[in-house]
């Protein structure tokens, strides 16, 4: 009988439960510690600034063309430690991401594919598979590549959309729409890329195949059973939308009683929400990759719908009878 891949994906993660917190845990060790970077750059960078006496006397005037004069003479001359800073650190947590990645993927897609294999041949025998670090690691670097040229395409977009309104002929209206085009264009392309190279990594650890294997086994897997793959992305993606508004709702109620609840416990509310929205995300994520390795482990004709047979064909008779009159090519006498 045909089976649901999105069934069988939300199956998959509550028969294993590890997967989901591998999932989870790797992604917000990646998150924590960019946070973490970017407070502790924050105080060290503002630890540094020369604030002199005449700095603090503007200051305290509470005027605002005296309170940007002195932050503008505070920050003078160290906007370039602030970029090199965000440079190091941007590069720095790029690496982490994927060696985190690479390693939670593999981890990951092992899980899976152990389960489905054991349910296809009925066995409980642990099935032996590669760990090819290497190339999942090409393709997670594939992925942070096409991350940061959309970023470029992105200010790209911009400056082209600036020559559309002059100084002689303001087009401000135009330019908006245009830059919406490309910016859209851009984010488009980069979301078609960064899922063609996150399902090649399932390749890559299924197959023990290299990056560019994987990525040609990707798009012909694809191209194969694109109904299948379309529809665990439908519902993974419906999914994921209601969660986003139902989050969102639920984060406004805490925002109605401000100048009534504690400011601190409105930011810890939000930030427990935020925390479940993200935890969930991840869950949704992972269902979606139980499904693409569901699609891909089990044979076609089980996840895809049952073609409506035609009834055989009634045979012809084509025996005959000679012995009848109607038949006979001799005249009877009379």
């Amino acid at each position: 009988m045909p089976i649901s891949p999105t069934a069988e994906g939300l199956r998959s993660t509550f028969r294993l439960p590890s997967v989901t917190l591998a999932e989870i845990a790797w992604r917000w060790i990646v998150g924590a510690t960019a946070i973490a970077l970017f407070f502790f750059g924050l105080f060290e960078y503002v630890g540094t600034l020369p604030v002199s006496g005449g700095d603090r006397l503007f200051l305290k005037t509470r005027q605002p063309y005296l309170i940007a004069q002195a932050i503008a003479h505070i920050l003078r001359g160290s906007l370039s430690r602030v970029v090199f800073a965000f440079v190091v650190g941007a590069v720095l947590l790029t690496i982490l991401w994927i060696i985190a990645a690479s390693i939670g993927r593999i981890a990951t897609v092992r899980a899976l594919l152990d389960l489905f294999r054991k349910e296809a041949s009925h066995s409980r025998r642990k099935t032996a598979f590669p760990t090819p670090v290497a190339a999942v690691a090409k393709l997670n670097f594939l992925r942070a590549a096409a991350w940061l040229a959309a970023l470029i395409a992105s200010f790209g977009a911009v400056i082209v959309s600036s020559f559309v309104s002059t100084d002689a002929d303001p087009e401000p209206g135009l330019a908006f729409l245009l830059f919406l085009f490309l910016i859209g264009l851009v984010w488009l392309a980069w979301v078609v890329v960064n899922w063609i190279l996150g399902l090649a990594c399932m390749f890559a650890v299924r197959d023990d195949s290299s990056a560019i294997e994987a990525i040609s086994t990707a798009v012909s897997f694809c191209r194969a059973r694109t109904s299948a793959v379309l529809a665990v992305s439908a519902w993974t993606g419906l999914a994921h939308i209601v969660i986003f508004v139902a989050a969102t709702i639920v984060a406004m109620i805490p925002l109605g009683f401000i100048g009534v609840l504690p400011w601190r416990l409105m930011l810890l509310l939000v930030s427990l929400i935020t925390l479940a929205y993200f935890a969930a995300t991840d869950w949704l994520y992972t269902v979606r990759l139980a499904g693409y390795v569901c699609i891909a482990e089990l044979p076609e004709i089980r996840v895809a719908p049952l073609q409506p047979q035609a009834p055989p064909p009634v045979p012809l008779e084509t025996n005959i009878d000679r012995d009848e009159l109607i038949l006979s090519d001799v005249s009877g006498s009379v």
